[in-house]
């Protein structure tokens, strides 16, 4: 025990690694070690380079922790009573002093030494010890304590007399290494090894690079070594029985040599080829059976398809012919008529000679004139009806309010100046144009009217005006009512013309139709498909001719559904079409951009289609110039 404390010394608990107590402090180390005040635990390095505390080093239960802690407190009493005594007796010791000064020795001196920096040490945790012990009464708080640069020492130098020495703290820049040390067992005190607190020494500086032998020989050698595997085994013999249940007989086969090996090697690979190849091809085989279903059933589909799409238009087209409506639906009875004519002319031509003939065509002829005047009939009265469709859908529209579909999925609707008058106009057209009312009524709707449309002095109002003051006055006269059918056609009339003007009514403006795509339609293509000659409208679309730019009556063709699929997925239209075919194209967009140049609003269109032809032609002709110059070069 003695030779390991002259090499350790004391560290406090509550300091850093980097604070550490002067180095007389390893005398009082070493005397209380002597007297055997503590007992010594032995401590192992650690990993972490700097010296730790006691909370930091040794980690206790909470039970193990509060039993330290009265020892300590215990022991610190213990340790004040003696320190009391020691002073005294040092104290008659130092009285003594100066008599037997023949008598002292160098231990003595450094024994005075050690206590005289030992005093400064433990009065100074004494007093801070105190000091907490009134603020926090029952507990010892153990506070960090921060070593000063720089102290003094009182060191005797002689039996009487004495002298101060001021010591500089070095505080190194880098955390020690833990190289082993003690513990006290009663107050937890921690003695490290002296090479904890040493600096390291460096070799010095030589200027040049040095290595060692080891690094610049290597040293090779090889020993074949032969394991040892001791066994035993034990056998049958007399008085010893050994099961042979378990036992294997092994029997040598046949020996091969590597042409064989490699031979049979590949005859195995050969066979897996065959099967992995006729796995291959029934996958094979049945991908495209299963493909051939597909087809098959998606043709039966498509077959279905179009016939009931065909049933559909001609049960559609029946009930057209039935009951037309539109335009489209007179154009199919003309046309069945005319075949119908062709027909029984054929018929009566071919059955019949002379006088017979002459008197059926006559009567065919009765019959066909008489069917005309039948469509024509029909014909007014289903324009009148769509007339006013037409009308209220357009009045209609124009009093829808403003829409828009908000972030949760809800519609809002928002009405305007615009809407609401728009909504007004239409309300008091449906009251005049409403037929069989009261002459009351329909004498309040009229004084309406003439309020409203005495908001615009106008032409145009002063003649509506001057016919609702007419009917107020015949109606008043008590005429019939089949008598004003003429007068309120035109009142009901002049509203419109009244209502479709936009600055009376703005919403008007937007919703009114030209008749461009009708002049585009049948005066330009003719009604028909520009490759099929095809007369369906029905079946005709309208789409781009060169699908790099955008639409426009001057870049656009007339073709049916199918056609225009297979014209859209064209790259190159002048190796896809002949010339002449193109050149007539071209013909029909010059003449379509010459009717067209006679709108204002469609003239930035123009200028701005000039430009893009221009722009592709002139890259057309680069592409031109390019190819002849790589042509010239090979």
């Amino acid at each position: 025990m003695e030779d390991a404390s002259d090499s350790c010394f004391e560290v406090p608990p509550e300091g850093s690694g980097a604070e550490q107590p002067p180095a007389s402090s390893q005398g009082n180390a070493v005397r209380e070690a002597e007297n055997g005040d503590a007992a010594e635990k032995p401590l192992l390095p650690e990993s972490s380079g700097p010296v730790r505390s006691e909370e930091g080093c040794n980690q206790m239960p909470p039970q193990e922790q509060s039993i330290l802690e009265e020892q300590e407190q215990s022991s610190l009493a213990q340790w004040e009573q003696h320190e009391e005594v020691r002073r005294e007796e040092q104290t008659s010791q130092n009285s003594a002093l100066p008599e037997n000064t023949a008598s002292g020795t160098v231990t003595e001196s450094m024994t005075e030494d050690n206590e005289t920096i030992r005093r400064t040490g433990p009065n100074f945790e004494k007093t801070m010890q105190s000091e907490n012990q009134e603020h926090f009464p029952g507990k010892v708080v153990q506070q960090d304590y921060h070593m000063p640069d720089v102290i003094t020492v009182r060191v005797q130098t002689d039996s009487d007399s004495f002298q101060e020495v001021v010591v500089k703290i070095e505080r190194p820049t880098y955390n020690k290494p833990f190289l082993g040390g003690f513990r006290s067992m009663r107050t937890g005190v921690e003695f490290h090894n002296a090479g904890s607190q040493t600096r390291c020494k460096k070799r010095p500086n030589k200027g040049t690079q040095s290595f060692c032998r080891e690094t610049q020989t290597v040293w090779e050698k090889n020993k074949p070594l032969q394991t040892r595997n001791t066994t035993s085994t034990q056998m049958t013999k007399i008085g010893l029985y050994v099961s042979n249940m378990t036992d294997k007989l092994i029997s040598p086969g046949k020996y091969f040599t590597a042409e064989e090996y490699h031979k049979r090697r590949l005859e195995a690979v050969i066979v897996l080829q065959k099967y992995f190849r006729r796995w291959h091809a029934i996958n094979v085989v049945q991908n495209l059976r299963e493909q051939k279903r597909l087809r098959l059933l998606w043709e039966a589909d498509e077959e279905l398809r179009k016939k009931n799409e065909k049933e559909e238009k001609l049960r559609k087209e029946y009930e057209r012919k039935l009951n037309p409506k539109t335009k489209e639906d007179f154009e199919l009875l003309y046309h069945d008529l005319e075949l119908w004519m062709q027909e029984e002319t054929e018929r009566i031509n071919r059955t019949l000679t002379g006088a017979e003939r002459k008197a059926a065509l006559c009567a065919l002829l009765e019959q066909e004139a008489q069917l005309i005047a039948c469509f024509g009939r029909h014909k007014l009265n289903a324009n009148e009806e769509n007339q006013h469709k037409a009308i209220l859908h357009l009045l209609d529209k124009c009093a829808q309010p403003k829409r828009w579909k908000a972030y949760d999925g809800k519609i809002t609707e928002m009405d305007t100046q615009d809407t609401l008058r728009a909504r007004e106009l239409l309300e008091i057209y449906r009251s005049i144009s409403t037929k069989d009312i009261p002459k009351d009524e329909r004498t309040d709707v009229l004084l309406t009217l003439r309020c409203t449309v005495k908001e615009h002095e106008c032409k145009l109002t002063q003649e509506i005006v001057e016919l609702i003051d007419r009917e107020i006055d015949l109606i008043s006269r008590e005429v019939k009512e089949c008598n004003l059918e003429g007068l309120r056609k035109r009142i009901c009339t002049l509203f419109l013309q009244y209502i479709k003007i936009p600055k009376v009514n703005p919403k008007v403006a937007g919703l009114l139709k030209l008749t461009d795509l009708q002049y585009l339609i049948e005066n330009i293509w003719n009604c028909q498909s520009a490759l099929s000659a095809w007369g369906e409208l029905y079946d005709l679309v309208m789409v781009r001719w060169d699908k790099k730019h955008e639409w426009s009556p001057w870049n656009t063709i007339l073709l049916t559904k199918e056609e225009a699929d297979a014209h859209l997925k064209l790259c190159n239209l002048q190796e896809a079409y002949e010339a002449a075919f193109i050149f007539r194209i071209k013909q029909k967009h010059i003449r379509a951009k010459n009717y067209f140049a006679q709108i204002p609003a469609m003239s930035s269109f123009l200028h701005r289609s000039d430009n893009q032809a221009n722009a592709s032609s002139y890259e057309t002709h680069n592409s031109s110039m390019k190819s002849a110059e790589v042509k010239e070069v090979h």
